[in-house]
């Protein structure tokens, strides 16, 4: 039997001798405490559990708070990383224009190299040839001279 307060303030109860009667009052009381024992063992079963979610809640919010710090963390670190990335690529680009740069000035100090070693063999040959034809004209008029 389930009690509300309207029962409980509009009971009525039968008149014996004596006024009412007391066992009918004595039981109705019995049941009313029986609900009111019941209710108070729900209010703590109740306020025990409300005490356990907010636990509970506390602890998820805790964990909230650790994750957000955590992202927050890891957003720095990802940013501090891309910044590094950024940087050491901007170092490396540099390092291979420089790289460039020496290996186009070596190849042009070689090729200006090559180009007065052929000149000196040009002049060489030239001087050979002179030299050879001047032999040749020599022995030629020797021989020239000799036929005379």
């Amino acid at each position: 039997m389930e009690f509300n307060s309207l029962d409980i303030r509009y009971q009525e109860f039968k008149r014996g001798l004596r006024g009412y009667a007391v066992e009918e009052v004595r039981a109705y009381l019995a049941q009313l405490a029986d609900y009111v024992a019941e209710l108070v063992e729900e209010k703590q079963r109740l306020e025990l559990r409300v005490a356990e979610l907010e636990e509970s809640l506390q602890a998820h919010r805790q964990n909230e708070e650790e994750l957000k710090r955590a992202v927050v963390a890891a957003e720095r670190i990802a940013r501090d990383v891309k910044q590094q990335a950024a940087r050491e690529a901007e170092l490396i680009v540099k390092e291979a224009q420089s790289l460039k740069e020496q290996t186009l000035r070596e190849a042009v100090e070689h090729v200006k190299r090559v180009q007065r070693d052929l000149d000196v063999l040009h002049r060489e040959r030239d001087m050979f040839k002179e030299q050879f034809r001047a032999l040749l004209e020599g022995y030629l008029k020797s021989l020239e001279n000799i036929g005379d």
